[in-house]
């Protein structure tokens, strides 16, 4: 079997709501969605989910070869960015493709691919995540309580500007969830995407901490800030989670030689030979891991396979336009099918069809770092 070519597609995930973080959000509710098929000399198509940033130089490492050597070629795939480096969305791409080699083997295989890595449980426990900062609290409520419906008793809301707020929506949520599964104590986590200084996240979690109890803060201060977050952990009584927008190991091993991650994440945009690696990584260090993404389905299989999982993210209960999944949500986990692969079924001509485009990226959208972030005396008036 040989790989002969590629094609990229994008398509968008319809939210129904506006979504976004402290940095900004989509008010249309309708977010961008890049596709890249892999094709073979054999008719398997690969499916992979991520950016197309300079594909052709990418690709050029793995044309021609023989597609279930996926580990290899991850490498490969790597080097072929030496000088320029692989940071950013080049590491996109080459998860994307790195994550469509690895359907395409275990479609060779006929297994799905949770089976393949050697996986045994195919239900994976989730929380929510609804990228909630935009919303109302009816609209807050009314979306914990649809993931509620589906079992998850536990979420994660964007926060960050503003304390007060931030405990009313916490507990608007953790009422929720207490209401729907009042046999169990309802988790909650705090996402802030990195937009405080060391003293203000102790001092906001800390706040809330007197009256929540938070599992984890993500991303409390920048993603590289080692020591940042080793003091914002030993100043909050939450575990500091952090990870989905680091790019290759070597970007890891200071976080944890420093202690300042206690919940390895790792986004789904990356790919599964970067999960696998990551959640190895966190293994010798007696970390838990967690997937991070808004269709994570591939580092779901491969999560099935690491002995220190610990969640996974489910951002939204419906899939991409032109985009189907083998994947139900039920009591609180995702369960995986039986479909050869990762279970990613992609209808072009619905994609080639569709009128619907997300909005030009404004200053004010979540991709884009506020001007005043980390900067900030007084909480920003409310959206």
């Amino acid at each position: 079997m040989h790989i002969t070519g590629y094609r990229t597609l994008t398509t968008v995930q319809e939210w129904g709501r506006p979504v976004g973080d402290a940095n900004g959000v989509f008010a249309d509710g309708v977010t961008p969605i890049s596709i890249v098929l892999v094709d073979t000399d054999e008719g398997i198509t690969g499916v992979g989910l991520g950016p197309h940033l300079d594909i052709d130089t990418i690709f050029a490492a793995i044309e021609g070869e023989d597609p279930r050597s996926v580990t290899a070629l991850y490498d490969r795939m790597l080097r072929q960015t030496f000088k320029a480096g692989h940071a950013g969305c080049v590491f996109g791409t080459i998860g994307a493709l790195d994550t469509a080699l690895w359907d395409i083997k275990a479609k060779a295989a006929g297994e799905p691919l949770w089976r393949l890595l050697g996986g045994r449980d195919r239900t994976v426990p989730a929380y929510a995540s609804g990228l909630d900062i935009g919303l109302t609290d009816d609209q807050l409520v009314a979306v914990y309580r649809e993931y509620a419906e589906h079992g998850l008793q536990a979420a994660k809301l964007k926060g960050g500007l503003d304390v007060e707020r931030d405990k009313h929506r916490l507990t608007l949520v953790r009422q929720v969830l207490a209401e729907a599964g009042p046999a169990r104590r309802p988790g909650l986590m705090l996402d802030a995407n990195e937009c405080w200084t060391r003293k203000q996240a102790v001092r906001h979690v800390g706040e809330i901490e007197q009256a929540i109890d938070l599992i984890w803060v993500e991303e409390p201060v920048r993603r590289w800030d080692a020591d940042g977050l080793a003091a914002v952990s030993r100043g909050v009584r939450a575990s500091v989670a952090t990870g989905e927008n680091l790019t290759g190991l070597e970007q890891y091993r200071p976080l944890i030689v420093a202690g300042a991650v206690d919940i390895v994440q790792a986004a789904a945009v990356w790919g599964i030979s970067h999960f696998l690696r990551v959640a190895t990584l966190a293994h010798a260090h007696d970390l838990p891991v967690s997937p991070i993404g808004t269709t994570p389905i591939a580092l779901l299989h491969a999560a099935t396979s690491v002995p220190n999982h610990l969640t996974s993210e489910l951002q939204d209960l419906h899939t991409p336009i032109g985009v189907s999944v083998d994947l139900e949500v039920e009591d609180g986990s995702f369960v995986l099918g039986e479909s050869p692969g990762i279970g990613v079924t992609v209808d072009e001509d619905v994609i080639a069809a569709s009128t619907r485009r997300p909005q030009t990226a404004a200053t004010d959208s979540p991709g884009v770092r506020p001007e005043h972030a980390g900067r900030r005396l007084l909480a920003v008036a409310e959206r």
